[in-house]
């Protein structure tokens, strides 16, 4: 059975990433991380578009907890962001030794700890690419008390950080290797371990994820056209086709979780090819026929 995919937001980001849905708010965030970098909302109930050009690349982000605003992952670490002054503070460099890496993927898990992922900034200020040098990136956790932990290195591309809806498994890609990748996690001392593979697929590799209530994982595929449910055992039981190539995040939303919000990119297109895939760098949304889980706040 297909499932039918139309634009919410015809945007046309170069490079939309970082879906997730405001539960508090009723809003379903996403950004365009090339400078300008762009934080970007929308409201499903009213259609209202809002968008917030910000100093620096953004690259993922979460409410916090105590209302104020939502911490940010971004090209200079961590900083966050004021709801009421719609201003970016920075707070804390995880890899000053490292001038060139940048945040890239992230968040929160059932404690309210961010956890993200670094990799050395591959996308110049205009939004050109830059020939990366991997392995250069580590995945971090970031505690409500501001404790920031490094968990794993070696990493070329951050990207999929989710969890199952028991807490008891991680996930987490390093898109270069096109593997996802499992962790048992210890929820009370927010650990990793037992890396394994979880899940491969031949169009595409693997960008952003999501988890439904079902424990799946739905997965957008860069240079793939689709997103890709994973059931639990890492087989595929769901694939949605988008008429561009370049997919990037996704995220449930909506009061009863059931629209699947999908970001995309026209980063690196040609005039040529642009002009085939026109719908490039939109948000599209669609309805799986499966319900999603509530992002935690940050804190």
């Amino acid at each position: 059975m297909s499932i039918e995919v139309s634009t919410a937001v015809a945007c046309h980001n170069v490079l939309g990433e970082g879906s997730w849905w405001d539960a508090k708010r009723g809003l379903l965030w996403w950004l365009d991380v090339p400078m300008p970098s762009l934080l970007q909302s929308l409201d499903p109930a009213t259609g209202q578009v809002k968008s917030c050009p910000m100093p620096e690349m953004i690259t993922s982000m979460r409410a916090k907890k105590d209302g104020t605003g939502l911490i940010v992952a971004c090209h200079s670490g961590i900083s966050s962001f004021d709801f009421a002054t719609e201003t970016l503070t920075h707070l804390l460099n995880p890899e000053p030794q490292l001038p060139y890496n940048r945040s890239n993927d992230g968040g929160t898990d059932a404690r309210g700890r961010f956890w993200f992922g670094t990799m050395q900034n591959n996308i110049a200020p205009n939004g050109a690419g830059i020939d990366l040098i991997g392995g250069s990136g580590s995945l971090y956790r970031l505690d409500p008390d501001m404790t920031l932990t490094a968990l794993e290195g070696g990493i070329w591309v951050s990207n999929t950080v989710c969890w199952s809806p028991d807490n008891r498994t991680m996930y987490f890609c390093d898109t270069a290797s096109e593997t996802i990748f499992a962790y048992d996690f210890d929820l009370d001392a927010g650990v990793i371990s037992n890396k394994r593979a979880f899940a491969k697929f031949d169009r595409g590799v693997p960008d952003g994820s999501c988890v439904d209530a079902d424990g799946c994982v739905w997965n957008a595929r860069w240079d793939g056209g689709c997103v890709v449910r994973f059931n639990p055992r890492g087989e595929v039981d769901t694939v949605i086709d988008l008429p561009v190539n370049k997919v990037t995040s996704c995220a449930f939303a909506g009061p009863n979780l059931d629209q699947l919000y999908i970001t995309t990119a026209r980063y690196g297109m040609s005039d040529a090819e642009f002009a085939a895939a026109p719908h490039s760098g939109n948000l599209f949304v669609c309805r799986p026929g499966a319900k999603g889980l509530i992002a935690p706040e940050f804190g």
